[in-house]
């Protein structure tokens, strides 16, 4: 897990176990929270005002989206592009979804090139460092602030302040990035113009001080911050589940190893 010091942890799990530990927590993590991130960028890519006042809004809000969402799709759109969700599927179909995403990635190829795969770089490097930055430090001041207003008393309640500091630092750090992210997903779905038109109006940006020029025009300030309330709880639940389970597994393995001492 980035940032996360296993040298300062008192428990001494092995390389091995911090590995497998935060592999099944993302594992874990994504399949939970990915209704979350497809609520998020179809607000994201939503050139309409997300207020039931607008008539040509599709969306505008996330009970209102589940429920349109559930309705026009059914559950599995949910979880539509989501990697764990397609690994845990191989039972059943996994030719068809080799077949899907070798045709996908052979039309994308073909019709606009390699670059085609590397459309929202810029702004998804841009956020990296001050995301992980901000997560892990934002974790760390929580979890001593929660020290300080709760002391230790001996009891074993590290899990809850594990969730409670993990979704905080989430919270902060998502915020603060937010505008990177709309901007990363709107230059990623360039090209699809035509397919996406039964969602509302549609835009085609030459580039990241296009798209934040027409945005800032057309939609405003409040434009660079569409799909925030589904991206924070996305993003506390996601955070905050990726520490409670990582540590709950780290505390499992060692458990496991002290009883076989």
């Amino acid at each position: 897990m980035v940032g996360y010091d296993a040298k300062a942890d008192a428990r001494s799990n092995s390389k091995l176990e911090v590995a497998v530990a935060g592999s099944v927590s993302g594992f874990v993590t994504r399949a939970l929270i990915s209704p979350l991130d497809v609520i998020k960028i179809r607000f994201q890519l939503q050139i309409e005002r997300l207020c039931p006042s607008d008539p040509n809004a599709k969306y505008h809000g996330i009970f209102q989206a589940v429920k349109q969402i559930l309705q026009e799709e059914g559950v599995a759109a949910f979880w539509k592009g989501h990697v764990p969700a397609q690994i845990l599927s191989i039972g059943y179909g996994a030719v068809q979804i080799y077949n899907t995403l070798r045709e996908a990635v052979s039309t994308m190829y073909k019709t606009e090139g390699p670059w085609v795969f590397y459309k929202g770089l810029a702004p998804t490097v841009i956020a990296i460092f001050p995301y992980a930055g901000l997560q892990f430090s934002c974790y760390r001041s929580l979890k001593h602030a929660y020290d300080w207003v709760i002391p230790p008393d001996g009891k074993q309640t590290g899990n809850l302040k594990n969730l409670l500091c993990g979704c905080g630092s989430g919270v902060i750090s998502k915020t603060l990035t937010y505008p990177l992210d709309l901007f990363k997903k709107r230059l990623q779905v360039g090209g699809f113009e035509h397919a996406r038109s039964t969602f509302g109006q549609v835009r085609s940006y030459r580039g990241l001080l296009d798209l934040t020029k027409q945005v800032l025009q057309d939609e405003g300030t409040q434009g660079f911050f569409k799909g925030l309330s589904p991206s924070l709880l996305k993003a506390a639940l996601s955070t905050g589940f990726m520490f409670f389970w990582y540590e709950l597994f780290c505390n499992l393995f060692h458990c496991i190893r002290r009883e076989d001492r």
